[in-house]
């Protein structure tokens, strides 16, 4: 097996990253309890610790299809990457362990999270991101390129619906009924939490999803999805806000100051129930 060097850190590492051999952030050991099935995920999803829930998130091979998605792509590599390791696993959720504001994505990108190993980063849509985190002042630095980077985010964490990459950036309904008892798991492991951002349709979907599950009441119908769209679910306010994909900030159907005012409301609604 080839071993390439991590490009923050050094150390040589294989395509996926085996568990518990000193990746930056790898919450797993070699003897973390792996999810087969959706069976296995429903049940090592009840994990007493947000550490423990990580460290089983990341090494899940729940779903065939995107086990082979994600580790081909570690394996292949895209050109400008090829001396690089990819990290190959499910994306755990990454942050504050107790924060006011969770983050909700759709899924990892095939050569972003899953070449580095962090959930929005190395990305075009992670480093639109990141600049609106940090001028907004829920990270430290303005940019996410790798874990190990010293990037940290403040009173902030974040998370995906769907924990591996999937081809085409498309997880079937049934890849997302898998992995969905990781994410309420999580949600109820993170009872500070006030707001939530969704990021797309997708993300918007799977927080309302999971916030239902963690024990919110649900609401007279349904919430659909809209930029800047609150709604309350229990103690926490949803609001949803376009992917920061190229498409969308290219064409600008999503500016910079559109997302920095979802991250200010975001402020403003968790300052004012401290």
């Amino acid at each position: 097996m080839r071993l390439l060097p991590h490009p923050v850190v050094g150390g040589e590492f294989p395509s996926p990253v085996e568990p518990g051999t000193g990746w930056p952030d790898d919450p797993a050991a070699p003897d973390t309890p792996v999810a087969r099935d959706a069976d296995d995920v429903r049940r090592l999803a009840r994990a007493d610790t947000l550490d423990g829930l990580d460290a089983r998130v990341s090494v899940c091979s729940a779903c065939p299809r995107l086990v082979t998605w994600r580790e081909d792509v570690a394996r292949d590599k895209r050109a400008s990457f090829a001396d690089q390791p990819y990290w190959g696993r499910p994306i755990p959720g990454w942050g504050d362990p107790e924060p006011s504001l969770l983050i909700v994505g759709l899924a990892p990108a095939a050569n972003g999270g899953n070449r580095t190993g962090r959930i929005f980063t190395g990305d075009p849509s992670a480093d639109w991101l990141f600049a609106s985190l940090h001028r907004t002042g829920w990270a430290v630095q303005p940019t996410s390129h790798h874990a190990g980077d010293g990037q940290r985010l403040l009173d902030a964490r974040m998370i995906a619906t769907v924990r591996c990459a999937p081809p085409e950036n498309k997880p079937t309904a049934v890849e997302r009924d898998t992995c969905a008892p990781w994410i309420a798991a999580e949600l109820a492991l993170l009872p500070t939490v006030r707001a939530v951002v969704a990021l797309g349709a997708f993300g918007w979907d799977g927080a309302v999803r999971s916030l239902l599950a963690a024990g919110a009441p649900a609401p007279a119908t349904r919430p659909k999805f809209g930029h800047g769209v609150e709604v309350v679910l229990g103690d926490v306010t949803l609001i949803g806000c376009y992917h920061p994909s190229p498409h969308n900030t290219y064409t600008r159907r999503l500016t910079a100051e559109m997302t920095d005012a979802v991250f200010a409301r975001a402020r403003t609604l968790t300052e004012s129930q401290r």
